[in-house]
């Protein structure tokens, strides 16, 4: 039988100054931190991304057209860029060698090319192989000049095909118009993201979270999967109605890009809850009021917390801010109904997340590169 073509969303993550770094350095601790670096933005592209293969220094991952949509898309990228940043700040931080290698690694950046197209299955060597004229354009993309019209910093460059398959609208979301002409393909228009822009606007807005500490209620639960899986269960629409058990969910993003000023209303029967998104911090935590469908009642305040645990898993917490002194007879009567229908919900989450995590288990994907660390633990002192 001949090989099935199916959608997909594809997302190249290069680190920009390799050729550079690898020039002249201690290659023991140049090897460790670029393996560390691969990890650390492979796991948090993963999911809704699998991994492709690795080249060199890059990372080809892809999201079948089913499995991601454009706020989770960009959401992801910048996630992957953010911790990438963190890493880099935390060995800095906890650093003590000399060498050149661990010098130059702050040097180190990241570069996202990013298309949406067909592609097909094939095995070579044993192993599951991506091809099709979309899977060379990414790769041809990778090779462009967006440095030259836009500075030497990281950025995520994303095809026009994917812009319009995954709904994003580019103008209202501050994405600069690119086009780069590619041999045998002609001229392809593109978008640009600046994602140093983006990493500055992350560090310098301000926080809106309820604390564990003095809240009205908290709920918890651990879960096998991921904190990406989590997040992308609790918040991605059509997921955030299976397990809340409503009858649909009816978004409105702001810019067409959810986030900050969304505002949800998950429909039961001829009811709604409105929520309000006031804070957004994939895949850490998100912060919302919600307003039930009764007369009278107050607005709730609430986060749902996302924290790694050490075995690769998430630690779950619904957290419920206090109410005025006024509203605490309200709460107090409908919080066991609550509690009872989160309750359920979070088993039903619970299932949707086993199901995917066995999906993902059966997958062909390569091994993530092991990193020894010997850049922390064994320092090399320049003469």
């Amino acid at each position: 039988m001949l090989p099935t073509a199916e959608s997909a969303c594809f997302v190249i993550a290069d680190i920009s100054g390799y050729t550079n770094f690898v020039s002249g350095v201690e290659l023991d601790h140049a090897q460790d931190i670029i393996a560390d670096i691969m990890d650390t933005l492979v796991k948090a592209l993963r999911p809704p991304f699998r991994l492709a293969k690795f080249e060199g220094d890059a990372a080809f991952v892809y999201a079948l057209a089913d499995k991601v949509d454009g706020s989770l898309l960009q959401d992801s990228i910048e996630q992957a860029y953010f911790a990438f940043r963190k890493r880099l700040r935390n060995i800095k931080q906890a650093n003590s060698c000399e060498c050149q290698a661990c010098s130059r690694m702050q040097n180190l950046d990241v570069k996202f090319v990013v298309h949406h197209g067909e592609f097909i299955r094939q095995k070579m060597a044993g192993r599951e192989e991506l091809a099709g004229r979309d899977v060379i354009l990414v790769h041809r993309l990778l090779k462009n000049d967006v440095n030259k019209s836009f500075g030497a910093h990281a950025y995520a460059l994303y095809s026009d095909a994917c812009v319009r398959a995954m709904g994003i609208d580019p103008k209202a979301q501050g994405l600069i118009e690119h086009s780069e002409p590619i041999e045998h393909i002609g001229e392809t228009k593109c978008w640009v993201s600046d994602l140093e822009e983006a990493w500055n606007r992350e560090s310098g807005t301000a926080r809106n979270l309820v604390q564990r500490a003095g809240a009205f209620a908290v709920m918890e639960r651990d879960f096998a999967a991921p904190r990406p899986a989590v997040w992308e269960h609790v918040t991605l629409p059509a997921h955030h109605s299976r397990w809340q058990r409503s009858d649909g969910l009816v978004e409105k993003a702001v810019k067409g890009r959810r986030g900050a000023g969304t505002q949800n209303h998950c429909l039961h029967g001829k009811d709604a809850v409105i929520e309000d998104i006031l804070d957004w911090r994939p895949f850490d935590y998100v912060t919302q009021t919600a307003l039930l469908p009764i007369p009278g009642a107050p607005k709730f305040l609430m986060t749902y917390a996302f924290e790694e645990r050490d075995d690769g898993g998430t630690h779950f917490e619904f957290r419920v801010a206090k109410p005025k002194p006024k509203d605490l007879p309200f709460y107090e009567q409908v919080w066991p109904t609550v509690e009872k229908s989160f309750n359920a919900g979070f088993e039903i989450l619970r299932t949707m997340l086993e199901e995917q995590q066995a999906a993902l288990s059966a997958a062909d994907e390569p091994a993530l590169p092991v990193s020894r660390a010997r850049f922390a633990t064994q320092p090399v002192h320049g003469g």
